[in-house]
């Protein structure tokens, strides 16, 4: 895998940078998938929010500093994505983001790409009641086995704040799957 510095410097560079985004979205795409899908929830949406999310890194590709590791800048990008999307595909229902959050759980049992079962579901419903936050926590410590210091740079959050989050979801999860 080529270094992050290097794919940067020709990202930034006019002569190498078509180059440089295939072998950027080549090594990042699947790993931003499942991140966005795990927001959105479905295969259709996320694709869309992963084509915006790669749009985005590409215009703005100048004006990262790299502050933050590029991966964490893509991973804040496109969970501002998703975030976003999800608020106008509520807004456009006219139903509150919770309310899309639950009929997102249902419309998961009908996707042909949801290869979960009826474990796989209940927990995607005790997700769905979580704040938004939590459940971002959750997602990436819990299914994508980040680290606290990843998540933090992406979330631009404490470790104490994310440890703490994670445990209150996992609490929370907890008690869905108990109450059922």
């Amino acid at each position: 895998m080529i270094a992050e510095e290097a794919l940067v410097k020709e990202l930034k560079q006019k002569d190498s940078q078509a180059k440089a985004f295939e072998v950027l979205v080549n090594t990042y795409k699947e790993r931003l998938y499942w991140h966005i899908r795990r927001i959105v929830l479905d295969h259709d949406d996320a694709d869309d929010v992963l084509q915006n999310t790669f749009i985005k890194v590409y215009k703005n590709i100048e004006g990262f500093k790299g502050d933050s590791k590029l991966y964490s800048w893509m991973y804040r990008i496109a969970t501002n994505e998703a975030l976003t999307f999800l608020k106008q595909k509520s807004k456009k229902a006219e139903i509150s983001d919770q309310e899309l959050k639950t009929a997102m759980v249902e419309n998961l049992q009908s996707d042909v790409y949801f290869e979960g079962g009826e474990i796989q579901m209940k927990l995607q419903q005790a997700l769905a009641t979580l704040p938004e936050k939590q459940k971002l926590v959750f997602n990436m410590k819990y299914f994508q086995e980040m680290k606290y210091d990843e998540i933090s740079e992406v979330l631009e959050t404490s470790v104490g704040g994310l440890k703490a989050s994670y445990h209150l979801a996992v609490k929370k999860i907890e008690a869905y799957l108990k109450s059922d």
